[in-house]
């Protein structure tokens, strides 16, 4: 109710909507009407009211509500189920648990903030208030158990398609699950998986997008390491459109995969990778070398030509040595 509502505010933008006229499309009392405005001014919506005009939307907040991000949304399945939180531990933890519940599969979770927010190796993830996008994704997917790592290879493919039609930054992947701009971290994307032996009970993808966070925001750890849109393309980037992307590329990506396989996925995040024909610095198993980043193999793994040999790295952190002019 709440959205026709603001859907009906929306499309008088500036220009009362009598209270009498609200109440009788929807069907529901006046007071049912005003106890729903009032829940609106809550969220942050400026709406004006007059006891003889009615009430007129003066403004939205700048926020991924429900109310703000669904009518921009043109996706069949993915993201129509919004899970919204102005606060959360972590946006991962909570889909696990709406997952574990049942959730339907194309159920997301997003928040404004996150004070757990986690990447790999349980390291923290920087998400200032209204800053980004902390994001995660329940997928029930038919893919074998051992192939659901590869999802991360598949968001990490949809973002970066996403950022580069949005804000035309044009941005990496780097192994396995980070996207840079000038070498520094703009996207980290954690994949945490439910499954059987021979079946994926289900897939979180969580995505954390650094869009309009400025330089001096950043802690004095993370400067160096850490952009975002805003620095990278010198302009603020429109977080609802930019997650309207980001559903869209990831759907469209996700159904391709069904029908054909993990191999488009892999063939387009060769080609949109900064890791491969680099030197890398890879710390894996207790063990530390480098080489020349040559390929990744059908599983995702990747291939380093060392100079005792070729190493298939599966699992572990991987450091992209800088050069002149990298994005």
């Amino acid at each position: 109710m709440r959205a026709q509502i603001l859907q009906l505010l929306r499309e008088n933008f500036g220009q009362y909507v009598s209270g009498e006229d609200l109440s009788r499309r929807l069907a529901v009392s006046r007071t049912a009407v005003w106890k729903h405005i009032r829940a609106l001014k809550d969220e942050g919506y400026e709406v004006e009211g007059h006891s003889r005009l009615g009430y007129r939307l003066l403004s939205v907040p700048d926020l991924l509500l429900p109310g703000e991000i669904v009518p921009g949304i043109r996706t069949r399945w993915l993201g129509h189920a919004v899970y919204y939180c102005d606060e959360v531990d972590s946006t991962n933890s909570r889909a696990k648990k709406l997952a574990a519940d049942g959730c339907p599969h194309g159920q997301i979770v997003i928040a404004e903030t996150q004070t757990g927010g986690r990447g790999r190796l349980a390291r923290g993830w920087f998400s200032p208030y209204a800053r980004g996008i902390w994001l995660s994704v329940v997928l029930r997917p038919p893919f074998s158990p051992r192939e659901a790592p590869k999802c991360t290879m598949l968001a990490a493919v949809a973002v970066n398609r996403a950022i580069r039609k949005v804000s035309g930054v044009a941005c990496g992947i780097k192994w396995p699950n980070d996207i840079l701009y000038d070498n520094r971290k703009i996207v980290g994307i954690l994949t945490e998986m439910s499954a059987e032996i021979d079946a994926i009970n289900y897939v979180v993808i969580g995505m954390g997008i650094n869009v309009n966070s400025r330089a001096e925001e950043f802690p004095p750890e993370l400067a160096k390491a850490a952009t975002s849109l805003l620095i990278a393309g010198g302009r603020p980037v429109s977080r609802k459109e930019l997650l309207a992307a980001v559903l869209g590329e990831l759907e469209g990506l996700y159904d391709k995969t069904v029908l054909q396989g993990f191999a488009p996925v892999l063939e387009a995040w060769r080609a949109e990778t900064v890791t491969l024909g680099r030197t890398v610095d890879v710390f894996s198993s207790g063990q530390t070398f480098s080489g020349l980043a040559v390929d990744i193999d059908d599983e995702g793994g990747l291939l380093v030509e060392t100079s005792t040999g070729l190493e298939r790295v599966i699992a572990g952190d991987v450091s992209v040595r800088a050069r002149r002019g990298d994005k």
